[in-house]
């Protein structure tokens, strides 16, 4: 009898949960009616913590590195916990602690005693140092560049259909054209270079961390979409002339309104935040950055790439 009852307050609860759609830009968020019946999807952020999202938009990053911590942590993803010392020293992976609104908060402890300040796409951009570290802004980072390598292909790259392809592509992340200052193609590297830049001028409010944050999981292949969303870059990668084009390699760098504050002497070989060398001049007031691509070389751009970040975590472990 007892069990009887129990199946009949279950499944009017499943057939409930049915009735609301899937999250299309988060398969992570779970929805369900509320005592209206109205749906709302819940993305969950610790065991006593979740955040309503919204599935019309991209999950803000921090609240969707955060998920990501809390399913590492509970062992509910498919990649392999890393140890630590790996979670407490990687840059790329750590669990944020996030505004209301989604933004990063400007000083980040990792749950520790060990702190940092970051820009407003989670990244590292002072040394580390203890709990009265202070932080008393979240500077803004204004200009990503997003760093493709292709695989190879049998014929000559059309590069007008290349850059086309790639404003497609970078559509389905809900980045406006506004924001696409330049796209490149380094034949010789197979590397499409693609400039963001957050200006004044463009109305949207797609942040451009989280898109570049969505579409590096996609190269990757640990999408954060549900499989109802029409993302552009598949397994395979993307329709390009005709065919596909694949990636088998994303890079993001970040470029701040201030510079970076690290000093030279306290970095590591294992420092994640990795320091590349390039130019920065100020001039009339405006930040003139002169991006020499691997060669050249003054000033400082950093690159974090998450999912490459913890591969090599895992490979160290298999090793030990």
């Amino acid at each position: 009898m007892r069990a009887l009852v129990w199946l009949l307050v279950l499944v009017p609860v499943a057939l409930a949960e049915e009735d609301c759609p899937v999250c299309a830009t988060n398969q992570f968020a779970k929805c369900l009616p509320d005592d209206e019946g109205v749906c709302s999807c819940l993305l969950k952020l610790a065991s006593n913590t979740s955040q309503k999202v919204n599935c019309s938009a991209l999950t803000r990053k921090c609240w969707m590195m955060k998920n990501e911590m809390y399913r590492l942590k509970n062992n509910l993803g498919t990649r392999r916990k890393p140890t630590e010392h790996a979670m407490l020293d990687n840059d790329g992976i750590y669990d944020p602690d996030c505004e209301s609104d989604g933004n990063f908060h400007p000083k980040q402890c990792n749950g520790t005693d060990t702190c940092w300040c970051v820009n407003t796409a989670g990244v590292r951009r002072t040394d580390k140092g203890d709990q009265d570290k202070k932080c008393p802004e979240l500077v803004k980072t204004f200009w990503f560049q997003i760093q493709l390598r292709h695989k190879p292909i049998d014929k000559e790259m059309d590069e007008d259909k290349l850059k086309k392809a790639i404003q497609e592509t970078l559509a389905a992340y809900q980045v406006d054209p506004g924001y696409i200052d330049k796209v490149e193609y380094l034949k010789e590297d197979r590397f499409i270079l693609v400039d963001l830049i957050q200006n004044k001028t463009v109305q949207s409010e797609t942040d451009l961390a989280t898109a570049a944050y969505y579409l590096e999981k996609d190269v990757k292949g640990n999408t954060l979409f549900s499989n109802t969303y029409n993302r552009s870059i598949q397994d395979d990668g993307i329709s390009f002339d005709g065919g596909k084009l694949s990636f088998e390699e994303a890079y993001v760098y970040y470029i701040d309104s201030k510079h970076p504050e690290f000093s030279m002497k306290r970095l590591t070989p294992g420092i994640i935040a990795v320091i590349v060398v390039v130019c920065l001049a100020l001039i009339a007031g405006l930040v003139v950055l002169c991006l020499a691509r691997r060669k050249a070389a003054k000033a400082h751009i950093y690159q974090k790439a998450e999912g490459r970040e913890l591969d090599e975590i895992q490979k160290q472990q298999l090793t030990t």
